[in-house]
């Protein structure tokens, strides 16, 4: 039996040790020690891969592109191949590889995020869009490329040492949610209110104005109250979520209750006894993030214990700014990889993984959970309805699970109304629910 992977590489960079620390130590779950001294490795009794340009043994052979040999971001055309039913990046022509193409600079170019580096056009919140992506070009979005060509080298590695034990994996399920607006109607404030009565006058929004006066003056439930019936889910289908609350002052894009509020703030705290609490960084912290330091301090003061988890409002994630920011504050796990206009896999990974800083080309301590499907996604975004949005989900869960890997969903606590223009959505989570919560 087994258990120890021995790799050569010619040479030692920050990104070949990224690289196979996250395919072999993170995915696989097994030993792996690189090395550069070639007797070492020729003399050595274990199970062994060569990854240089040519085979120096005959182990196992995966023939290097070079991408993980250099530094530096280069503009890359990445082209592919198509092997096994899936798409292949970094094609290599070599009878003696492995594999027809390079497994580990195609896992390294997307979650790295390689392409956030280089030139693009940001949409008008400032972001890399979905359809800019090569993921979305190769149609390749939703399927967890990373984890489907980690397999692909560990059958090869099976096929020469069938003995080699590699731990079982198990298929997770981390619910998350952001609360942008606590309430609809409830402690907004009187300039707010009139405000929005006047507004609701100007529209002859009557059910609106009726709604509303039912909240505030007549002890009616605020329809984005949806909290006990979280609670209620967390129960029922034995889930640990994450909640991000967005804690920053009142702006054209940031409508949360004020951060002075006393039941705002007992929300948070009771939610706090259930769940985990992390910082929803208002629209403006990427250009300020002084802002970013005051809102963390200001929610750690009333949960009363340090914040370490964070995801971008308006998923305003800009490379490797945003992340250079969370560190500096301390922030241990973000949960922004994702992207707004289309469902999928942002890094072609559905398992959490370090930021690696492709401009100094330092792995960090920062930890990536990235999400598949987000509410407004699949509403605003794409347009879909309630049974096409429940099929699109179904497709994703079932590609997390061929992988035995993470699934990751965010929604708000809106769109749990079942009112207005989130009718029918409450099925639409009970349903992802059930499906993620099936072994």
């Amino acid at each position: 039996m087994m258990d120890n992977l021995l790799v050569f590489v010619p040479k030692m960079t920050s990104r070949v040790r990224f690289v196979f620390r996250l395919v072999f130590k993170d995915l696989l779950k097994v030993n792996c020690k690189l090395t550069s001294n070639l007797d070492e490795f020729l003399s050595a009794d274990t199970a062994k891969i060569v990854y240089a340009d040519k085979a120096y043994s005959d182990d196992i052979f995966f023939r290097s592109s070079g991408l993980l040999f250099e530094r530096g971001i280069e503009n890359i055309d990445v082209d592919y191949i198509d092997y096994d039913g899936y798409k292949g990046l970094f094609p290599i022509y070599d009878k003696d590889s492995s594999l027809p193409f390079d497994a580990f600079s195609a896992i390294f170019y997307l979650v790295s995020r390689y392409e956030e580096y280089q030139p693009y056009v940001p949409d008008t919140h400032g972001r890399f869009t979905a359809h800019m992506s090569i993921s979305a070009e190769l149609n390749i979005l939703d399927k967890p490329m990373a984890n489907i060509w980690t397999i692909m080298v560990k059958k090869v590695i099976l096929e020469k040492y069938p003995d080699f034990i590699f731990p079982k994996r198990n298929f997770r399920f981390r619910p998350t949610y952001d609360i942008d607006s606590a309430f609809a109607y409830s402690q907004k404030g009187l300039v707010r209110s009139v405000g929005s009565y006047l507004l609701a006058l100007k529209n002859f929004d009557w059910n609106e104005i009726i709604q509303r006066s039912r909240v505030i003056f007549s002890g009616f439930k605020d329809p984005f109250d949806t909290f006990d019936l979280q609670i209620e889910y967390q129960r029922r289908f034995n889930l640990k979520p994450v909640y991000f609350f967005l804690f920053g002052h009142y702006g054209q894009y940031d409508k949360n209750v004020n951060t002075r509020n006393r039941i705002f703030r007992f929300l948070i705290k009771r939610i706090g006894d259930y769940a985990q609490i992390g910082i929803h960084p208002s629209y403006y912290t990427n250009e300020h993030p002084e802002l970013l330091h005051k809102e963390i301090k200001k929610l750690e003061q009333v949960v009363n214990k340090d914040i370490t988890q964070s995801r971008q409002h308006f998923l305003k994630l800009n490379l490797p700014t945003t992340y250079r920011n969370l560190i500096e504050e301390d922030i241990s796990d973000d949960y922004s990889m994702g992207y707004a206009a289309l469902p999928g896999f942002r890094a072609g990974i559905c398992d959490s993984y370090n930021f690696y800083d492709l401009d100094i080309e330092v792995e960090t301590k920062l930890r990536i959970h990235p999400f598949m499907v987000m509410d407004g996604t699949l509403k605003d975004y794409m347009d879909l309805t309630t049974t096409d949005a429940t099929d699109q989900i179904k497709k994703l869960i079932d590609e997390v699970k061929n992988v035995k890997g993470t699934f990751s969903s965010l929604w708000h606590n809106e769109s749990l109304s079942d009112e207005k223009r989130w009718k029918g959505w409450r099925k639409v989570y009970e349903d992802l629910l059930t499906m993620a919560s099936e072994e």
